[in-house]
């Protein structure tokens, strides 16, 4: 189960009508790299793959790969603004350690 906060929806749909192409689906995922180990991707995708997990969250079709899904099942999508301006918050029940910016992790110690 893969959660986005009302926020964070607003956000990705706002988003999404800037983009060139119209949206179809929000594509989640890890890639090696960051101040811990691993960092969150996030991308607009006009296909699925024939094994791709997908997940209806606050209206928005969310597509994870298979080899993505056990480093951010459970995962919940947030997003916020400060003085600092805004940005999307990530918070994994798999991860032992991340970075101040919540944007990279670590599942091992």
């Amino acid at each position: 189960m893969i959660a986005i906060s009302k926020a964070a929806s607003a956000e990705i749909k706002r988003l999404s009508g800037k983009a060139k192409q119209p949206y179809s689906l929000l594509r989640l995922g890890v890639q090696p790299g960051g101040c811990s180990e691993m960092s969150y991707t996030m991308e607009f995708d006009q296909s699925l793959q024939p094994d791709d997990r997908i997940y209806d969250c606050n209206g928005l079709q969310v597509a994870i790969a298979p080899r993505d899904l056990k480093y951010i099942e459970g995962l919940t999508i947030d997003y916020s603004e400060d003085l600092m301006g805004g940005g999307f918050r990530f918070h994994n029940p798999n991860a032992t350690k991340t970075c101040g910016c919540s944007n990279s992790f670590s599942t091992s110690d």
